[in-house]
């Protein structure tokens, strides 16, 4: 497997709507995508992020503390959303050392299909939830600053340079 370059905000696919997964075998993509998300180091790594315009995103939210629950997600859609939100300040490997105040539903259930095209549909809560939503929105051509008003986003973008 190998590390894949990553894209940096303000590079315009970052803003772009992604396309839907068809039949493709994306194996090797998304192992390349955890070895990615892996170094740099990540918990989520969306396709756009890579250069890949296809609506799938890869999570493993416990690495960082020893435990490994890789997950990727193919064509995936937030079937239902809290009421109860919060706002968290979230980093972005796109958008590297700058964290970003967004406010999100603090518990979700969601729907995709796996890498072996396998279907789902599971709950997710607290930084599961949040990290999911967080990787859609890389999926619906949205970065964390798109969560700020245009004065907050200059305020933050001040002295900030993209890799």
């Amino acid at each position: 497997m190998s590390v894949l370059p990553l894209v940096f905000y303000p590079d315009a696919r970052l803003s772009e709507v992604c396309a839907p997964v068809n039949d493709e075998d994306l194996r090797r993509l998304i192992a390349d995508m955890f070895d990615t998300m892996y170094a740099a180091p990540g918990r989520g790594l969306a396709g756009p992020q890579v250069g890949v315009m296809k609506r799938l995103f890869v999570m493993d939210c416990t690495w960082k503390e020893g435990t490994r629950t890789p997950m990727a997600f193919l064509n995936p859609e937030i079937i239902t959303q809290s009421e109860t939100v919060e706002s968290l300040e979230e980093g972005c490997l796109s958008i590297p050392n700058l964290m970003v105040p967004v406010i999100r539903p603090t518990g979700i259930t969601v729907r995709w299909t796996d890498e072996l095209g396998r279907a789902h549909e599971r709950d997710f809560d607290s930084f599961e939830a949040r990290c999911i939503q967080h990787e859609m929105d890389h999926l619906a051509g949205r970065v964390t600053l798109d969560h700020l008003s245009e004065t907050a986003r200059t305020e933050i973008l001040q002295g900030y340079t993209s890799p």
